[in-house]
């Protein structure tokens, strides 16, 4: 009797431990590594991973199967450029307007509209002022008290005083605050790094070039820190394995960045020839942030302002297919914030305009924001052993790049979020 009781007891314990099982099934699965499409597609969840892949897989006894028809199935998107304290309309005024509380509470609710829109995981570049508030944020997601995607937060940027972000051309009698954390020369950019970390950062973004300017179809940015400045930086962040981001639009500001070895060239409207093949040989993407610029000039001021965006993202277009022919890695990113969260999927459609190939524009932001994020082992990719990080889409994104700004399914670690 003892051990019929001892059997039966142990076979609870393994029921009650056994991670839920839920089966996906679509028309079409893509892997994004190779492009190659599985018809049907299916994908069994076990617990928060994948457990296995293909057009058929097993079905355990009790595992839910969520049939999604006319759909592709493919890894959660990944946005590697988002302001989750932004909203449109407040960009420049927001840390004097706002308070960090109402800020954060406007991050939260952001944080959510990724998250429905398919983007399961993302890198915040900066909450413009509110400080190491997206700690907060991250932790919150972290420990499922929020919905939202995976987080590396940057926590304040980080700028010299007058740069780009600075409160310049204000009243210095208001003592206004910046958007960003304000460091001036090697030794106040490590004391500056040390205390992002201490509260929380993921990685440092910098940045690395002023205003840009375009006339006469000559293109200029002033660089903010020396090529020596941003080596220091980058290697007290390597000493803690962490890494630098930069804003950075053109030369001499990007070639500098990529010589002292950040991450990743944000923006990167400028490239030099030699600074493309660097990029090329020490795998550091360009995030090109195109449906920021759109959005800016949609809704400039004035026709004037309007042409003037236009001709700045045509040259920024021009510069990229210069870009991708010399085989500079790109990761998506959208910039999102001072345009509506939860509209960035944007950002592939303009990415496949201006000449990357669906597929390249899918692992732009899958498999290549995830080896950015440091993500590479666990997300980006639909394989046994990996996050359960899922999103279906109607129709075939590598015949209409257009799908993935309608995603109808996400799940996240396993958990469904909208279905």
């Amino acid at each position: 009797m003892r051990l019929i009781f001892t059997a039966i007891l142990f076979c609870t314990i393994a029921l009650a431990q056994a991670p839920k099982a839920t089966v996906l099934h679509a028309a079409r699965l893509l892997d994004v590594e190779s492009g190659k499409i599985t018809a049907p597609g299916e994908i069994l969840v076990q617990g928060d991973h994948i457990a296995e892949v293909g057009a058929k897989v097993n079905h355990p006894a009790g595992a839910e199967v969520i049939d999604l028809g006319d759909r592709t199935l493919l890894p959660g998107l990944i946005d590697a450029h988002v302001h989750l304290f932004l909203h449109p309309g407040a960009e420049d005024l927001q840390t004097v307007e706002e308070s960090v509380p109402q800020r954060t509470i406007i991050a939260l609710l952001a944080a959510k509209e990724d998250l429905m829109a398919g983007f399961t995981a993302e890198r915040d570049m900066g909450t413009e002022g509110a400080g190491s508030a997206d700690t907060a944020v991250r932790n919150a997601i972290n420990k499922g008290m929020i919905p939202g995607p995976r987080l590396r937060i940057s926590g304040n940027a980080v700028d010299l005083t007058g740069g780009h972000e600075d409160t310049n051309n204000f009243n210095p009698e208001e003592h206004l605050l910046s958007n960003a954390t304000r460091a001036d020369g090697a030794a106040e950019l490590v004391k500056v790094i040390r205390q992002q970390f201490k509260e929380g950062a993921d990685f440092i973004k910098i940045y690395e070039t002023g205003r840009d300017s375009l006339v006469n179809g000559v293109f200029k940015t002033p660089y903010q820190y020396t090529e020596e400045e941003l080596r220091v930086a980058v290697q007290e962040a390597g000493r803690v394995g962490k890494v630098v981001a930069v804003h950075a639009n053109g030369e001499p500001g990007t070639g500098w960045a990529v010589k002292a070895g950040v991450s990743s060239i944000d923006h990167g409207t400028q490239l030099s020839e030699e600074t493309m093949r660097m990029m090329k040989e020490k795998w550091i993407p360009v995030v090109p942030t195109f449906a920021i610029s759109e959005y800016f000039a949609d809704h400039a001021g004035s026709e004037a302002a309007s042409a003037s965006r236009r001709r700045s993202m045509a040259y920024h277009a021009a510069e990229f297919k210069k870009q991708i022919a010399a085989g500079v890695p790109v990761v998506m990113g959208s910039d999102v914030g001072p345009f509506p969260h939860g509209t960035q999927a944007r950002e592939f459609e303009l990415m496949v305009q201006y000449g990357l190939s669906p597929l390249q524009s899918v692992q732009a932001g899958t498999v290549n924001a995830a080896r950015l994020l440091g993500w590479e082992k666990q997300i980006g990719t639909l394989k046994a052993g990996y996050l359960a990080d899922i999103v279906a889409v109607p129709g075939n994104p590598l015949e209409n790049i257009s799908a993935l700004t309608k995603v109808s399914f996400v799940m996240k670690g396993g958990t469904v979020y909208k279905k």
